[in-house]
């Protein structure tokens, strides 16, 4: 029964740059406020996978799981929207993967 359920797992890869911050604390300041805000908001995972010694740039990976593949492509674009709209950083890159 489990082998007949569709499931797709969707990876958004996003580089960001946080041009008002003057050190790493303002950095992760900033961060830490909009990762809480994502996760509360859109249930996702994410982390900070590369950039953590820089003081302006970073790259956040964000997972997430569900049975249809257009709700995963709407939430990834609700959330980058969503980053934008935030102010305190600027969206560089972003990467969707779907497995």
């Amino acid at each position: 029964m489990l082998d007949d359920i569709a499931q797709h797992l969707g990876l958004l890869n996003v580089s960001v740059h946080i041009p008002q911050a003057r050190s790493l604390k303002d950095k992760r300041m900033v961060l830490k406020s909009l990762k809480e805000r994502i996760k509360n908001r859109f249930n996702i995972s994410l982390s900070e996978v590369e950039g953590q010694d820089t003081w302006q740039s970073a790259t956040l990976a964000i997972a997430m799981v569900s049975g249809d593949h257009k709700i995963i492509d709407a939430s990834f674009q609700k959330i980058l929207l969503f980053m934008e709209a935030s102010g305190s950083l600027n969206v560089c890159e972003q990467k969707i993967e779907y497995f």
